[in-house]
């Protein structure tokens, strides 16, 4: 691995990661940059991490990256700002792209723009989906780079779906489908037909729905946001209605952590969760 691949990806990037104002410890002729990194869906991210890590210090013997993993996003950024208050921020760290303007409020990262110099460079930044960069750039400047980008996405049990007359190899298509597969496979409340999670990143999913009502929740710029347009009024009153009129989805706070279980369990038949739980869900869904 490269070391601007390394550098550029791993350190610059996030679920909107973001680059800290990096301190370097040298000993000995050898460079130590610290590589704050959350662990937050199931896989073995900590062998990949570790893999890239090597693999970069293989191309760039002077370096030597140190990977710290520090809990959930949430608690990776309050490890990133308590060592940047300390005066020993890590070099690089993977953290929600939700963060950048309080990072950029604490003067905790430097925009990406600054390491930005060669043709090469150029290229590479400008490979990224324009989609994935919106909320990685603010001000005319990028302050983080897509890694680990995951997508919400709907899981179903084909089993499940057979039982109920459904064809398994079809997903709901919209809303009013999502409702009317998910009445079929209710049952009372030791089966939902569907789960969406409601702690750990509801804004996340929540922005599953009020996109496709055409909806956005925040400028730009950080200091607008959106919630009483119509489209986002009319997502919220859906997600509600899932569990309060409908009575397909579990009513109060649905967990992010629990919710892959649930599936496994076949308690709920559709779930919505992240790409990155793709692992877990092939390693333990016994069904198709």
């Amino acid at each position: 691995m490269k070391r601007r691949d390394f550098m550029k990806t791993a350190a610059a990037a996030g679920a909107g990661a973001l680059l800290a104002a990096p301190p370097f410890v040298r000993a000995q002729g050898v460079t130590e940059i610290s590589f704050f990194f959350p662990v937050a869906v199931g896989g073995p991210i900590t062998k990949l991490i570790d893999a890239y890590a090597a693999g970069f210090e293989k191309d760039n013997p002077g370096i030597k990256v140190k990977p710290i993993y520090a809990g959930t996003y949430q608690e990776t950024m309050v490890k990133a700002l308590t060592a940047h208050k300390g005066g020993t921020p890590p070099a690089t760290s993977v953290l929600l792209s939700v963060d950048m303007f309080t990072l950029i409020d604490e003067d905790a990262i430097v925009p990406i723009d600054e390491f930005v110099k060669s043709d090469a460079d150029k290229k590479w930044l400008a490979s990224f989906f324009k989609g994935f960069m919106l909320n990685s750039q603010t001000g005319g400047k990028t302050w983080g780079v897509p890694f680990q980008r995951s997508t919400v996405v709907l899981y179903w049990n084909k089993d499940l779906f057979k039982e109920a007359g459904l064809d398994p190899n079809k997903a709901p298509a919209n809303w009013d489908e999502q409702v009317a597969f998910a009445k079929k496979l209710t049952k009372g409340t030791s089966q939902w037909g569907i789960q969406i999670p409601s702690s750990g990143f509801p804004y996340w999913l929540f922005q599953g729905l009020s996109t496709q009502a055409d909806a956005i929740l925040a400028n730009d710029k950080g200091d607008t946001t959106y919630f009483d347009k119509q489209g986002v009024i009319d997502a919220l009153q859906y997600w509600i209605d899932l569990s309060g009129k409908h009575k397909v989805h579990p009513q109060g706070i649905v967990e992010w952590g629990t919710t892959p279980k649930d599936f496994f369990e076949k308690k709920c038949a559709m779930m919505w969760t992240t790409t990155g739980n793709l692992t877990n869900v092939r390693n333990n869904a016994k069904f198709p």
